[in-house]
């Protein structure tokens, strides 16, 4: 909840400085190694300020805060900001998400089922590191596959002069490929965006090249209009193999789209497109609650990062543990299976 607030007022600053201190302080507290709320005295936490700390102290004692009441019902945004959608927008904490991986009740996939991750960004978009560095960071952490997924706006542009974004990476991914050998293989993806009416922005013949096609929603996720055509229409798109954060939510300030769920569940477990669980701390999308309904349906399971450096790789750790709170089986998560397993999937979907 706190996290949640912070968020909230970093989105109805006007200052671009005090909208950065408020996030920062919200994830330093999502990152905190124990619940705060359980601690018998608050320590002193990096990049909690004064500000931030009178809002935390507020909830602590009263169980909210006028301060962010009064801050959002100033604001032009508190329409939005004040809207049920939002409220029921909550992710876990690294606390809490440590503890669920560590509980042994709990069904679902373990830390060592995960072979890959099939969503994260490289310096091609906009990561922050190379891919080079992507693949040794996946090395590292034992995995023995990943899909690289660079933004599809950035790989359509050139990254250098005279040829495409998409095909000059995939030579570049075959580099790593033939150095790492039999150890580790980077598929070669890319993250399409999907259009108000349901298109992707890469051509069928980019598709139709590339290993892995995460198609997600990036704009019109504030509307309250029912946008369940839309992403139908992505998920029975030749090539699509991952619907990414399906609901392009973001904790605390973007409540996501509408849309008849269970329709694109349905829809998505007979195209066999796997739903995302993105493990990025402020999407956390879809979480356990709505995994669960898409499990019911009968829908196959992408367990990502989103990350955008290295360090960020350990995000897939929030989506594993959504998928063990939602009792998800390994045999329905692409990242649980084998490589040919995988590549044979692939093929599929580019096929249908």
């Amino acid at each position: 909840m706190i996290c949640g607030l912070l968020q909230q007022l970093a989105a109805v600053q006007t200052s671009k400085h005090r909208q950065g201190a408020y996030e920062r302080a919200g994830a330093a507290i999502l990152a905190l190694d124990d619940q705060i709320d359980a601690m018998k005295e608050l320590p002193r936490i990096p990049l909690v300020g004064p500000s931030s700390l009178r809002i935390v102290t507020e909830v602590l004692q009263t169980g909210s805060s006028p301060t962010v009441a009064r801050a959002v019902a100033e604001s032009a945004k508190a329409a939005d900001m004040q809207s049920d959608r939002l409220r029921g927008v909550h992710c876990m904490s690294v606390a809490r998400m440590r503890t669920v991986l560590a509980d042994r009740n709990l069904g679902g996939p373990r830390l060592e089922d995960y072979h890959g991750d099939f969503h994260m960004h490289s310096d091609w978009s906009d990561g922050r590191t190379t891919l080079g560095e992507m693949a040794e960071a996946c090395v590292e952490r034992g995995y023995r596959f990943s899909a690289i997924a660079d933004h599809s706006h950035y790989l359509s542009s050139t990254k250098s002069a005279g040829a495409r974004g998409i095909a000059r990476q995939r030579e570049a991914l075959a580099d790593i490929n033939t150095r790492f050998g039999a150890r580790f293989r980077f598929l070669a993806g890319v993250e399409a965006n999907i259009r108000p009416d349901g298109t992707l922005d890469i051509t069928a013949e980019d598709a139709a090249v590339l290993d892995l096609v995460v198609a997600s929603p990036h704009a019109r996720l504030r509307g309250a209009e029912d946008q369940t055509a839309r992403m139908i229409a992505a998920v029975q798109t030749r090539g699509v193999h991952v619907l990414g954060h399906p609901t392009g939510r973001k904790w605390g300030t973007r409540a996501g789209l509408v849309a008849d769920w269970d329709a694109v569940f349905a829809a998505a477990a007979t195209r066999r497109v796997a739903l995302e669980i993105d493990g990025d701390p402020m999407r956390q999308d879809l979480d356990a609650e709505m995994a669960t309904r898409a499990l019911a349906a009968g829908c196959l399971f992408a367990l990502d990062s989103d990350a955008h450096a290295p360090s960020e790789l350990s995000y897939a750790e929030f989506a594993i543990a959504h998928a063990r709170l939602a009792g998800i089986p390994p045999k329905r998560i692409v990242n649980c299976w084998a490589v040919d397993e995988v590549m044979e999937w692939t093929k599929e979907r580019r096929r249908k």
